[in-house]
Formats: structure tokens, C-alpha cells, sequence
């Protein structure tokens, strides 16, 4: 006869969703992307972040700008305008600025994350 195991207790876990904001007020600080006009230095844009980043950014021909931050977003920006296009959570921070190659024509853009790589490829 096969031996039964008492089976262990579950308790009900309490789960809270938190709805993460995109930037802190200017009091609490915040960490940015910015685009200056290299010409006269003016600021054309910020794409303010949740915190800061230690990574650096990385821009394309077709006017995109890649970056990520400590709280593990990696995000891709109208170069122009600072407009967000894409993003996605990479599970930690970015650590290294984003790198971009090309296979049989196909744009790839790596971003880094929790210790980790990750691959994008561009659309068409």
C-alpha cells in the first residue's frame, strides 16, 4: 500500500498590483534620455525614467534612439520628437548600452538586462 504524505498547508497570499509610474516628480529627481541639438547645445527633448541609468543609448539611421534603466525597462524613442514607441521590462537593469547588427540585411538591436542579453529584431 503506498505510503500518503500529509499534503501542505496553503495559505492565501495577498497580492497587490501597483501600477508603476513612468517618471518621479522633478522634487524626487528622476533620470532622463535627452536629445541636445549638437550645434547649439539647446535641449530639444527628455524622456524622463523611473530612475536613473548607467547605460548609454544608442542611435539608428531610420531616426530611432534605444536605451534602458536601472529599473529594467528598455525602451525605443522617436529620435525627432522623444516619442515612446516600444518598450519592454528586461527583468533588472541595463547595464550596458544597446548594440546594433545586421544579419543577411536584418537589423538586430541587443539590450541587456538582469545580467542577460536580449534580441530584437527590427521590423522591416
Amino acid at each position: 500500500m503506498p505510503r500518503r504524505y500529509p499534503q501542505p498547508r496553503r495559505r492565501p497570499v495577498a497580492v497587490r498590483h501597483v501600477r508603476q509610474r513612468n517618471f518621479r516628480k522633478e522634487e524626487e529627481g528622476y533620470g532622463a534620455i535627452r536629445a541636445l541639438d549638437p550645434k547649439t547645445g539647446e535641449k530639444k527633448w527628455d524622456f524622463k525614467m523611473v530612475n536613473f541609468t548607467e547605460s548609454g543609448v544608442l542611435s539608428t539611421a531610420g531616426d530611432l534612439v534605444f536605451g534602458g534603466g536601472m529599473e529594467g525597462n528598455f525602451v525605443a524613442l522617436d529620435a525627432r520628437t522623444g516619442e515612446l514607441l516600444w518598450h519592454v521590462n528586461l527583468g533588472g537593469p541595463s547595464a550596458s548600452g544597446p548594440i546594433s547588427y545586421a544579419v543577411d540585411g536584418k537589423q538586430y538591436i541587443v539590450g541587456t538586462g538582469q545580467g542577460s542579453m536580449f534580441v530584437f529584431a527590427l521590423p522591416e
